[in-house]
């Protein structure tokens, strides 16, 4: 993704953010993107910079010590591989002054006691900074340095080791500093040595890789003038936000089209009032309402551990601001509580929901499981990674659902459709599921795992180096698994996985790699053109057209 505030749009292959920093300590930024926000609008910018590294480059970084390069690691990553250095990454502006900065960091070796590796804040020199330590001790310690010496100003336990990524964050609000791992506030002190000043990644005597480093504004939009003057945003339980906030336009193409069950496509909180959330509280407060609503998220939110499942009701759009809109700590659930007594769709089952442009983190439980003939759900445009269980789950009769364009990675137990063996009541005849233009990122197995499902249709997805299984199609399901692109997939596609057999008709994919497997498929399916038509992108275009596309930060 790389969007730098430092380079000029379109430099790279991925659409790019220009942000401009406003004078002053508000540091309230315009967003300029292609498609997001009409001439003549005012938004009120949460991003400030981000950087994955997907493109291959580490462009607007500068270094100091070390041997820092782009790795893969999983994924592409910036890596530090010295352990014999104090080595620094820097980039941004000099002018940021209240803004929140994260990255994932997987500390690969440590060179003897009381090493680190840290991301940095308000950085003016290369000895003068604040820091959030991942210590070789097991500490998360929080502090500033000042030339040669370094200040503890607290620390926690964190029991981290090496070879295990952590999402650390440091925030910045004035004198006030705190700093997260995995979305945990653990630490926090007041200092003000140092008021404005770039972001940095560092080692000290260590080697680690970083990923997905994201900066946000931690400033409030701008209050009225005495004149009234001013144009302030809507409060989160207010009017509409002003326009360009968050898209909350766009359809879903697929089953999440199809007219059934009383419902004729996926419109969300279309016809509902449009407000703007950035805590836990009043996002779960807005997922819960009755009634149509469009949630637009800035920001990272952490919803608590338990329950480990948070519901979403009927007619709700819940969209991510930016590239940087995050939930983590718990998983979003879609659907009226399990009853094996309900047979057939009842008249509350949840409906008509769409999620875009959102990553999910460290779930609980699952990042979002849809369940109990939930129907017209479209899921779109999400970067999901380091849940616990399943990335999206879709099970128990629920049909007529779309996942498009999601960039799945770093997990292992990815994308499961249909409970069970068992659950031949529930789910015969319904798992309509359509799923294209998703990029399955060396997440070995679940790519989905289906059972019962017809037509399950699974076209133009990018597979990359799914070291178990791409789409397993099992227990009685039939799938049409057509014009993809399978890259290093020991076995791209299945019906005799494990348990019953399914039916698969595998048509028009493409097969390379190192260890290209060839389809086990067979049977007669259903075709989806039965239900809703559609025009197959050309497979080899797939995994540039997906790679570049799928993810947050694209629509």
């Amino acid at each position: 993704m790389n969007n730098r505030s430092e380079l000029p749009l379109g430099r790279h292959r991925n659409r790019k953010l220009s942000l401009i920093a406003a004078a002053g300590a508000g540091l309230m930024a315009v967003i300029v993107a292609a498609g997001m926000i009409p001439f003549g609008g005012t938004a009120y910018a949460a991003s400030l910079f981000t950087d994955d590294f997907n493109d291959g480059n580490a462009d607007g970084w500068s270094k100091s010590g070390g041997s820092w390069a782009v790795a893969v690691d999983g994924g592409q990553v910036y890596q530090q591989t010295s352990t014999g250095a104090d080595a620094k990454a820097q980039a941004g502006q000099a002018t940021w002054t209240d803004y929140t900065v994260q990255a994932r960091i997987k500390p690969l070796a440590y060179n003897g006691a009381n090493r680190s590796v840290a991301v940095l804040g308000r950085l003016q020199s290369t000895t003068s900074y604040y820091y959030l330590a991942l210590r070789s001790t097991g500490v998360l310690e929080l502090g500033k340095r000042v030339g040669g010496g370094f200040t503890s100003l607290a620390s926690a336990p964190t029991g981290t080791g090496t070879g295990v990524w952590r999402t650390v964050t440091l925030r910045l609000a004035g004198g006030t500093l705190s700093g997260s791992v995995d979305g945990q506030q653990l630490v926090s002190a007041n200092d003000s040595s140092f008021s404005a000043g770039k972001i940095g990644l560092s080692t000290y005597y260590a080697g680690a890789s970083f990923d997905d480093v994201t900066v946000t504004d931690n400033a409030p939009p701008p209050s009225p003038s005495a004149s009234g003057s001013a144009s302030v945003p809507p409060s989160p339980s207010s009017s509409p936000l002003p326009p360009g906030t968050c898209n909350t336009s766009g359809s879903p193409t697929g089953f999440a089209a199809v007219n059934a069950w009383g419902r004729n496509g996926t419109t969300g909180g279309a016809g509902g009032p449009t407000i703007e959330v950035d805590t836990a509280a009043e996002f779960l407060a807005a997922i819960g309402q009755s009634g149509p609503l469009n949630i637009c998220v800035r920001g990272t939110i952490t919803l608590p551990a338990t329950p480990q499942m948070h519901q979403v009701t009927s007619n709700k759009s819940i969209i991510g601001i930016g590239a940087t809109a995050l939930i983590t700590g718990g998983g979003l659930n879609i659907g009226i509580p399990i009853s094996d007594a309900i047979t057939s769709p009842p008249a509350d089952a949840v409906n008509n929901v769409i999620i875009r442009n959102l990553s999910f983190r460290n779930a609980t439980d699952d990042s979002i499981n849809v369940q109990m003939f939930s129907h017209h759900i479209w899921l779109d445009h999400l970067d999901m990674a380091l849940g616990y269980d399943g990335l999206i789950d879709i099970k128990r009769g629920s049909s007529y659902v779309t996942v498009s364009w999601v960039h799945t990675h770093n997990h292992s137990k990815n994308m499961l459709l249909g409970r069970d063996d068992a659950d031949d009541v529930q789910d015969t005849n319904r798992l309509k599921v359509s799923y294209h233009h998703n990029w399955f990122d060396q997440t070995p197995q679940r790519n989905p795992r289906v059972r019962y499902g017809e037509p399950v249709h699974i076209y133009n997805n990018y597979y990359f180096h799914n070291t178990d299984v791409g789409v397993a199609c099992q227990t009685y399901a039939g799938c049409m698994v057509e014009g993809n692109y399978f890259e290093s997939v020991e076995e791209p596609i299945s019906n005799s996985y494990a348990g019953p057999a399914g039916r698969c008709v595998a048509r028009n994919n493409i097969y390379t790699g190192n260890e290209p497997g060839q389809p086990d498929c067979s049977g007669t399916v259903q075709e989806p053109s039965l239900y809703y038509s559609y025009t197959l992108d050309d497979p080899a275009s797939i995994k540039a057209l997906v790679s570049a596309g799928a993810g947050v930060g694209k629509i």
